[in-house]
């Protein structure tokens, strides 16, 4: 599956889209930009979360396992709200009037940035939903979780993150 999912994103970025892009698996790159409006109508822009603990999580309304998901990533953000842990959406190939309907029935007050271009999934090289980025407080991707991500999933993709975690020194 991780042979296929790096030969079917393997494609440059486009134009238009952000600089850099995830390699193979990204992990120790700097996170490319996610800067857009919100489904709030907010704007958004990754790098004013520099200095914090963040998890980027491609999703959509249609997707059945990101609705197992959302309750994980609540929890998570409520049990590491002191290490200042930011939560981000990133709707995939999906239309932002069920998306609200879907963070609302969920109760999900992150920020979810609408991308109807594709430009953030192809920098980030998604294949599908969900998938879930770990960027550390520097802004470089420490962890990668591919499909529905449980809450051991989850502890394990914020130990590379977390505050006083592994150093950048550190292998991912």
């Amino acid at each position: 599956m991780l042979a296929w999912l790096v030969a079917a994103c393997g494609a440059p970025a486009v134009t238009g889209a952000p600089a850099a892009t995830v390699g193979p698996d990204g992990i120790g790159a700097a996170a490319p930009a996610i800067v857009g409006q919100a489904l709030d109508g907010s704007a958004f822009d990754l790098s004013a979360e520099r200095g914090h603990p963040v998890v980027v999580n491609f999703w959509a309304s249609w997707c059945t396992p990101c609705r197992d998901e959302f309750p994980v990533l609540e929890q998570a953000r409520a049990t590491h709200a002191a290490d200042g842990l930011v939560v981000v959406g990133v709707l995939y190939r999906d239309q932002p009037a069920p998306a609200r309907a879907f963070v609302s029935d969920f109760g999900a007050d992150w920020p979810t940035v609408t991308d109807a271009d594709g430009a953030i999934a192809k920098a980030y090289r998604v294949a599908a939903p969900p998938q879930t980025y770990f960027i550390d407080a520097g802004g470089v991707l420490r962890g990668l979780q591919i499909g529905e991500m449980t809450a051991d999933d989850f502890a394990l993709g914020y130990a590379k993150i977390a505050p006083g975690g592994p150093s950048p020194s550190a292998s991912p």
